[in-house]
């Protein structure tokens, strides 16, 4: 059962933005790269994006989610104190300079990680997590896993290089998506400019957060293996971006590239809630059910991301599961929302029941049973 949602439309034009023509996306120079939205996920730009490349400290991102996934099921506490072992003191390259044996809060450790880029403070805080590094780099997997990055792998917490240790652009923009929507409250430390820690002040590698008021983070990454790589992220109005390029020349290659990509994004697309969370969109015939209607939605917001000379072409349909009996529970995926942009599907998202239809009696069951084959009858034959 297909229903057009024409009504959809009218809030899309509130805040219409004024027409552009767009121009292909900027050629970097860069191994890989992929620019996203941040509330509808969509890829505005990339290269090569899925290509399985070494992160360097791009890794400390799903560090740092890990460690805010704990703090948010509370094994782990800002305040906890960290005993630094012998094997994060002698890290090599970029560290926090934490010293063997003396205890750090959790909270120096992870902005020293974020800011400072500090593969001691990654180590000592996998490590406190997990007992050692092995055990926490599968710990890392799994929420790889969980967040769908079918192209990442880690065997370690800092990004130092292994043949086995790899990600890709589409990846990090997945999981940067997910920590800055999931942990806020952390994440304003990605715009921390620099940190002090025993007496020694370390600057934000990310060149961007001087460059551009917008820019909130989110991190650097940089081996000989990889190049120099940065993700980041700018909010300008109610529209986020995030960008990820990997493999370029130098510091200033990364932050050009990731600019360029951003004003991109933000001069030829824009982003619009379409569909609150619960709003009813249509009502539904049920059968076998006191009532005769069922109202359904979605169950969370509905964004969209599309080029500012399109915007005349979206339109959106409603898919709804045929003969739906009863009982059906509220939250119960009853149908599919489409959001089409000209012939092309470009998201779907589930439609559910917004409240319960439970089984009526058996007077309506047996009414209902003769409309459902009354019904099914008419739509054979054409009839709607």
């Amino acid at each position: 059962m297909r229903r057009l949602l024409p009504f959809l439309l009218p809030l899309l034009w509130l805040a219409l933005p004024a027409r552009a023509v767009i121009p292909p996306p900027p050629q970097l120079a860069a191994k890989s790269y992929q620019l996203i939205d941040f509330h509808s996920g969509s890829a505005l730009a990339g290269k090569a994006a899925t290509m399985r490349l070494p992160p360097a400290s791009l890794t400390k991102i799903m560090t740092v989610y890990v460690a805010f996934h704990e703090l948010e099921q509370g094994n782990l506490k800002l305040d906890d104190k960290v005993t630094v072992s012998e094997k994060a003191w002698r890290a090599p390259g970029s560290r926090m300079f934490i010293e063997v044996g003396k205890q750090v809060r959790v909270e120096d450790l992870l902005k020293g990680i974020i800011v400072q880029s500090g593969n001691d403070a990654s180590i000592a805080l996998a490590e406190h997590i997990a007992g050692d590094e092995r055990t926490f780099a599968e710990l890392m997997n799994q929420h790889a896993r969980r967040l769908g990055l079918t192209d990442t792998h880690y065997v370690n917490s800092t990004g130092l290089p292994d043949p086995d240790h790899y990600t890709t652009a589409h990846d990090l923009g997945v999981l940067t998506r997910a920590l800055i929507r999931e942990f806020p409250q952390y994440y304003k430390w990605f715009k921390l400019k620099q940190f002090t820690y025993n007496g020694i002040t370390q600057r934000n590698r990310n060149l961007l957060l001087w460059r551009d008021p917008t820019v909130d983070g989110v991190k650097t990454g940089h081996t000989e293996e990889a190049g120099y790589c940065l993700v980041a992220s700018a909010k300008r109005g109610d529209q986020r971006l995030i960008s990820a390029v990997m493999g370029t020349a130098s510091e200033n290659a990364r932050a050009g590239a990731s600019q360029a990509l951003l004003n991109y994004g933000f001069r030829f697309f824009f982003t619009r809630r379409l569909v609150d969370a619960g709003k009813p969109l249509e009502e539904v015939r049920v059968y076998k059910s006191d009532r005769k209607t069922l109202p359904v939605g979605v169950s969370a917001p509905v964004y969209v991301t599309i080029p500012k000379d399109k915007a005349d072409a979206l339109e959106s349909e409603i898919v709804v599961e045929p003969w739906l009996t009863a009982p059906v529970a509220k939250g119960q995926t009853v149908g599919v929302l489409k959001v089409k942009l000209g012939d092309e599907t470009i998201a779907e998202h589930s439609l559910v029941a917004l409240e319960d239809a439970p089984e009526g009696g058996l007077a309506s069951r047996l009414i209902d049973e003769g409309w459902l084959l009354f019904d099914q009858w008419r739509t054979e034959r054409g009839h709607e």
